[in-house]
């Protein structure tokens, strides 16, 4: 038994709260509508290069390629340089799991292993601990830029920024005042969904969230099995669509070579799994690996797509094991070190997500090249609804904005203190204009930062390729 003496005290809601306000005097609400000079700032250019040293050289081109394509696109690969203009700013202190890369379309519609779909945050390579505002002002910001790219005017964009941002204040304010348990228990299911957008969505509002979660049911991993399988006189292997899928028979020289790799990779995965889903997998065995480039931020690292088959040909499971490198956060925060960086994905997932992948793990593969590296490993596409926001008008960027904003907000309560956050962030709009101002302020920068790669890939500096 534990002397009394030797129990905590624990801070009562209303020191929490006090904790939360005097955190204003580290970071004032409105100042975080302010940016640093740009003459303070690393090269944007050399940040993205610096990440490309660590990639495979035959990918970095299609990386660049695809950053290239539009601002809102660059945004989605320029993490890092986010990162490295939010680290010297003031911060709140107030600390949570962080996405770490928080844009808008890491949030969509998923399956929760009871076979239900529930709105979350998708994308967790660069999930660290840190200042809520980091990922608030990230998502912020995405808004302003995809408000750009479909030609809406400055208030149109800053309308949704501000819905994104008022609805993460007043969800936070909400899970202030409900008991620890019940937060962990809260998702957003399409129930939610309904509830958190009933006074705002019209007819055509409502038809096209219908269409959406009708859509995110087909992304099956059948559907996927389909499109990146086919028979062969072997049985049914990963199709090769080089450069971007690359079966690893291609890429290794002698077969004992590729059904080592096949074996390590799967083996130490599977001892990072519970007992029963471990169980689980062992109802499969591996048939095929295939190297396959994803997204935009992440191409150039590795990321595999393996096939398991069950009972025959069409009992198939796709999981997919990419690799993790170091936070662009890390040399920005004091957070804890993870000796498998695969592991800090995974640890940050189960924290933020309500509901994970029961196949979601970690590894650390020592390559052919003698080079160990970490990587998480979950399924491939299992009932993915991802939004579309070139195809939205500014009412639904706005509601869109909402329920990523809430959805935030539910993520950071979880691992953050909701009482401190929501006395912070207090009842009025003042957090709110001031991110909205900070939006504006990022979308211009990130404008120039996209010209600033342009002219990189035009001099020569670096080589960008279109696939």
């Amino acid at each position: 038994m534990v002397a009394p003496s030797a129990i905590r005290a624990w801070p009562s809601p209303a020191e929490r709260a006090a904790y939360g306000r005097n955190a204003r005097t580290r970071a004032s609400r409105s100042g975080h509508g302010r940016l640093e000079a740009e003459t303070e700032r690393p090269d944007p250019v050399a940040v993205i290069e610096r990440q490309s040293v660590a990639r495979l050289p035959e990918l970095v081109p299609i990386r660049y390629g695809r950053m290239l394509e539009s601002p809102f696109r660059f945004y989605r690969g320029a993490a890092a340089i986010m990162a490295a203009d939010l680290g010297p700013l003031p911060d709140t202190g107030l600390t949570v799991q962080l996405c770490g890369d928080a844009h808008l379309l890491n949030f969509r519609l998923l399956a929760s292993p009871e076979r239900h779909l529930v709105f979350d945050i998708n994308d967790f390579d660069e999930t660290l601990a840190g200042p809520f505002e980091w990922d608030v002002k990230r998502l912020a910001a995405s808004f302003a830029i995809a408000g750009r790219a479909n030609g809406f005017s400055a208030k149109e964009q800053s309308v949704a920024v501000g819905a994104c941002v008022m609805a993460y204040r007043q969800r936070m304010r909400e899970f202030a005042g409900m008991r620890t348990l019940d937060i962990w228990y809260a998702q957003d299911d399409a129930d939610r969904l309904r509830e958190l957008l009933a006074s705002s969505m019209d007819k055509r509002a409502r038809r096209r969230t219908a269409e959406a979660t009708a859509r995110a049911r087909t992304r099956t991993h059948l559907q996927a099995f389909a499109q990146l399988t086919h028979v062969t006189a072997e049985g049914r292997r990963i199709a090769p669509d080089r450069p971007l899928v690359t079966p690893l028979r291609d890429l290794v020289t002698a077969p004992e070579d590729e059904q080592e790799q096949l074996e390590t990779v799967l083996d130490g995965y599977a001892r990072t799994l519970s007992s029963e889903h471990r169980h689980l997998l062992r109802r499969y065995h591996l048939v095929d690996m295939a190297r396959k480039v994803v997204g935009v931020g992440s191409v150039g690292t590795r990321c595999w797509i393996l096939l398991l088959l069950g009972r025959d040909d069409d009992d198939p499971l796709l999981l997919q094991a990419k690799e993790a490198q170091e936070s662009v956060l890390a040399d920005h925060t004091d957070s804890d070190r993870y000796d498998n960086q695969g592991r800090r994905v995974v640890a940050g997932q189960r924290l933020i997500q309500t509901t994970s992948d029961i196949f979601l793990g970690w590894t650390h593969v020592v390559g052919l090249d003698g080079h160990g590296r970490d990587f998480y490993v979950r399924q491939l596409r299992d009932w993915k609804g991802i939004a579309r926001p070139d195809t939205m008008d500014p009412g639904l960027l706005r509601l869109f904005a909402q329920l990523c904003g809430a959805c935030l907000a539910r993520a950071h309560a979880r691992s953050g203190d909701p009482v401190a956050i929501a006395a912070y962030l207090g009842g009025s709009d003042r957090f709110d204009r001031a991110l909205t101002g900070f939006a504006q302020a990022y979308a211009d920068r990130n404008e120039r930062d996209f010209e600033a790669l342009r002219a990189a890939a035009r001099s020569g500096r670096i080589h960008a390729a279109s696939l």
